[in-house]
């Protein structure tokens, strides 16, 4: 264990989760479980059942946010299947859980003070009653700075001490912060959002981007990624790393900035800050599962009219464990 609340790494964490998991498959994923009978009463079953979060993103040609837009207007599918939403909110104010996960490898000392700047300013931006947030710091190993809170002066303070090392546990990161955020506060419309500030590809034999990937999925969250580009023509740079990270925003519904000049990484904060402002919140409810055990199940979002669609790009999570 390190400092300050280490979390596990490797097979350690992965063997918790899938406890985690197995316990929650029952709780929520559509297991059954008998009613006490009485002598004479009539069988009767429980069913559990899920409300599935989705939130959507709708921008136009030019990449520009688009709101105002009603409920009739959005179909959902899950496994090409429609299904009913059962609620929606535009602009979404719904209460939001984050993860800050700060890179503190030794390439990021020289960014430092702007960095604590840029966080502590998207903190104050983001936060209010009904949200909460976490900060984690990585280099060769993941340690949570600050937990679940939404006081300001704890996450300063937070802010003000991190630690940095000589590697990048990247996908740690990320594996460690979805787990994380599945121990968040369970309002059933709450967003879980993993915000995530890096200047490179993953540099510790730990998660793989698979289990990191999946992970996420399972915890329902966004990534949003800001690859702080070192110097662009490096030919040590870890392309693959940044198009990792590309494919893990689009896919969780959230989105990826280049910072190529670390003066600009408050903007790109502000920037994410405006995005979950502007957030749609559709939520449906799972239909029943089918035999053969849980497995990824698909979504798709769409616009009901032909021309809107064809007009705007949604951006929204693509699928969900079940």
């Amino acid at each position: 264990m390190g400092r300050r609340g280490a979390f596990p790494r490797g097979d350690c964490a992965r063997v918790k989760v899938a406890a985690a998991i197995s316990l929650g498959a029952m709780l929520l994923l559509g297991a059954q479980e008998p009613v006490q009978q009485r002598p004479g009463d009539i069988p009767v079953v429980r069913v559990n059942t899920r409300l599935v979060n989705v939130a959507v993103n709708v921008t136009d040609e030019h990449g520009a946010l688009i709101g105002g837009l009603e409920q009739d207007q959005f179909q959902v599918m899950e496994d090409g299947m429609p299904q009913k939403i059962a609620i929606f909110e535009r602009e979404s104010g719904t209460p939001l859980s984050m993860v800050l996960a700060l890179d503190t490898s030794e390439s990021m000392v020289r960014d430092d003070r702007l960095a604590r700047d840029a966080a502590k300013q998207f903190a104050r931006t983001m936060l209010r009653s009904q949200d909460e947030l976490a900060v984690e710091e990585f280099s060769d190993a993941v340690s949570e700075v600050v937990p679940f809170t939404n006081d300001l002066k704890r996450v300063e303070h937070g802010l003000n001490h991190l630690d940095y090392g000589p590697s990048t546990a990247l996908y740690d990161a990320v594996y460690l912060s979805a787990q994380r955020l599945e121990d968040a506060k369970r309002d059933a419309t709450r967003r879980r959002v993993i915000v995530l500030v890096t200047d490179g590809g993953d540099t510790v034999k730990g998660a793989t981007y698979i289990q990191a990937m999946e992970q996420v999925q399972r915890a329902g969250a966004m990534v949003y990624c800001l690859i702080i580009v070192p110097i662009r023509a490096d030919a040590g740079r870890n392309v693959g790393g940044e198009h990792a990270l590309m494919q893990m925003s689009e896919d969780s519904g959230g989105r990826y900035y280049y910072v190529e000049d670390p003066k600009d990484l408050q903007k790109a904060l502000d920037k994410v800050s405006e995005d979950l402002r502007s957030q749609y919140a559709i939520g449906y409810y799972a239909p029943p599962g089918k035999p053969g055990g849980e497995r990824l199940r698909a979504i798709r979002v769409e616009m009901t009219q032909p021309e809107l669609g064809s007009r705007y790009k949604l951006r929204y999570r693509t699928g969900y464990y079940r």
